[in-house]
């Protein structure tokens, strides 16, 4: 068969196994297609579909194929974080700046350190650590995966849970939006490479000029316009972040992140948010599934996701738990807000495919995120609903 008929064959798998699994299995309550996406992506990949049908494997995923579909996924997940980066709303952060700062300080700083322990003690072991990982590095990257929230699944699962536009729903974002502010922020400092420090302050500082007159040519454009040109600054940038060596992905944030929400039409937003999930995401799961590993053996990965997400669940917990004494919220608020922190999905996986590109984790260390991701993911909705149900008043509160 030719390139693109293989090609084909796979678009076909990627895009009809998760479906058939999320609607004959009837997995939304706890998986949502996307999470089921990424499932099937690991399903996918070397370490089950690659051991259990070697010949299948390689005939269907074969170097020149895997290229085409890395092009797609990078291009996908660069989107997504462009739109991710669009989204965030600092302002009204800003405004409850004492209840924001401290929930989402603790949400974010109490996991990192759990995480960072349980990376310390991998460290132990040979296969963790990535070839070019300084240990600090190693330990951060680690220690971050452990703490992010993804805030577009989050927003999905507010959705589903009708709590997305309730005041609840409300502060729950404003956490997750500084989180991500600063799970990037993390991402570059473990980046920098001071034998290229000098490309990357300069990239910084080409960003921060030609940034400042990018958004005044933004205000100056019709909306009609703002998309096309907004899609060029975002090659743009990604162009220069990996040019410097920070990674593309960081550009794509950077570039979502100096634009105004209030410069698009919200509907049209989301329309392209669900069309960019529905039409190309899948295929950077699957390309993400492609890099998993289980060289190690499958149970000291499902023993090392075991120990990440014990780290991640409970120092989320512990974080929002302190919050709401300090804070005074009513007992079970701070469990409820922690287990729906706890979703990570996509922006992990982002986090922790810049990681193993850099050579920081080993694809192994890679697998276990993945995994820890997907559990933390899945465990969100079926532990609010019950809370939720015997909490109502909760919903209403906006501080």
């Amino acid at each position: 068969m030719s390139t693109t008929e293989v090609f084909l064959i796979a678009m076909t798998l990627i895009f009809t196994i998760p479906y058939m699994i999320w609607r004959v299995g009837k997995t939304e309550y706890y998986a949502p297609l996307v999470v089921v996406q990424i499932i099937t992506g690991i399903l996918l990949g070397p370490g089950i579909l690659g051991k259990v049908f070697p010949d299948y494997y390689t005939f269907i995923f074969n170097p020149p194929v895997i290229q085409l579909l890395n092009g797609i996924a990078w291009w996908a997940v660069m989107l997504f974080v462009w739109v991710a980066g669009i989204e965030l709303d600092l302002r009204k952060a800003w405004e409850h700046r004492r209840e924001s700062g401290i929930t989402a300080g603790l949400a974010l700083g109490t996991p990192l350190i759990f995480g960072c322990m349980s990376a310390a003690g991998m460290l132990m072991y040979d296969g963790w650590i990535g070839p070019k990982a300084m240990t600090w590095q190693f330990v951060m990257g680690v220690g971050m995966a452990c703490a992010v929230t993804a805030l577009p699944i989050l927003i999905l699962l507010m959705e589903k849970l009708e709590i997305l536009r309730q005041p609840v729903g409300q502060r729950i974002l404003r956490y997750a939006s500084i989180d991500d502010i600063a799970i990037w922020g993390v991402l570059a400092l473990i980046l920098m490479d001071w034998e290229r420090v000098g490309k990357q302050a300069g990239f910084l500082l080409g960003f921060a000029i030609i940034g400042y007159f990018f958004r005044k040519l933004m205000v100056w454009l019709p909306a009609r316009d703002r998309w096309y040109v907004g899609l060029i600054w975002l090659a743009v940038c990604g162009f220069g972040a990996d040019w410097s060596g920070l990674h593309f992905m960081v550009g794509a944030f950077l570039a979502g992140a100096i634009m105004d929400g209030e410069w698009f039409d919200q509907k049209q937003m989301d329309m392209l948010r669900q069309h960019v999930l529905l039409v190309i995401m899948p295929v950077f799961f699957l390309s993400t599934g492609l890099r998993t590993n289980w060289a190690l053996g499958g149970a000291t990965v499902f023993i090392a996701a075991g120990v990440l997400l014990l780290a991640s669940v409970s120092g989320k917990l512990l974080g929002t738990y302190i919050a709401g004494k300090i804070l005074k919220w009513k007992p079970g608020e701070g469990s409820l807000i922690g287990w729906l922190l706890q979703t990570k999905a996509l922006i992990m996986i982002i986090f922790v495919n810049v990681l193993l590109d850099k050579g920081i984790i080993t694809s192994e260390t890679f697998t276990a995120l993945l995994l820890m991701a997907v559990a933390s993911t899945m465990l969100a909705v079926p532990v609010v609903s019950p809370k939720l149900e015997r909490m109502k008043e909760i919903i209403f509160r906006s501080k």
